[in-house]
C-alpha cells in the first residue's frame, strides 16, 4: 500500500539555523531518504518552499478568492511530502520515525486511496472510512 508521510516543522526554527547547522540537518534527511530508497520503499520525494510562497484559493458563492501565504496561522506548516510503498501501516510508521524531521516536527502518515481504482473505493467505503 502506498503511504504519504507529510512533514511539518516550525518555519522559524529552520530559519534559525546556522549554514552549518542546516547543512548537517540536511545531511541528516539525505541519508534518511537514501535509506528508504536502498530498501525500496520511497517512491517520491519532495519539499515545498516556505508558506510565504504558498497562494490559498477559495471558491465562495461562485467567486474565486485568492489569499497570499497559507490558508491559517499554526505553529507547525506542511514542509514536503514523501511518498513511499510499504507492505502496511506499521512499517510506514517506523519510517516516519527514522525521519530525522521527527526529531523537530511531527510526521503525518496517510495511506493513499487511488481515486482510479473503483474497486479500493468501494472497499474503503465499505470499511467505513467514508459515510454517506
Amino acid at each position: 500500500m502506498k503511504y504519504y508521510l507529510f512533514m511539518y516543522h516550525d518555519e522559524k526554527t529552520g530559519a534559525a539555523l546556522s549554514k552549518e547547522e542546516m547543512d548537517g540537518w540536511l545531511a541528516k534527511i539525505k541519508a534518511w531518504s537514501d535509506s528508504m530508497r536502498h530498501a525500496g520503499v520511497l517512491i517520491k520525494a519532495e519539499a515545498l518552499h516556505p508558506t510565504a510562497a504558498a497562494t490559498t484559493v477559495r471558491v465562495r458563492q461562485g467567486k474565486t478568492l485568492t489569499t497570499h501565504g497559507p490558508f491559517a496561522e499554526t505553529k507547525e506548516q506542511l514542509g514536503g511530502a514523501y511518498l513511499i510503498e510499504c507492505s502496511h501501516l506499521d512499517e510506514a510508521l517506523a519510517w516516519a520515525a527514522k525521519s530525522p524531521q521527527a526529531e523537530f516536527g511531527s510526521i503525518e502518515v496517510r495511506p493513499v486511496w487511488d481515486m482510479e481504482m473503483t474497486a479500493a473505493a468501494d472497499s474503503t467505503r465499505e470499511k467505513g472510512y467514508f459515510r454517506k
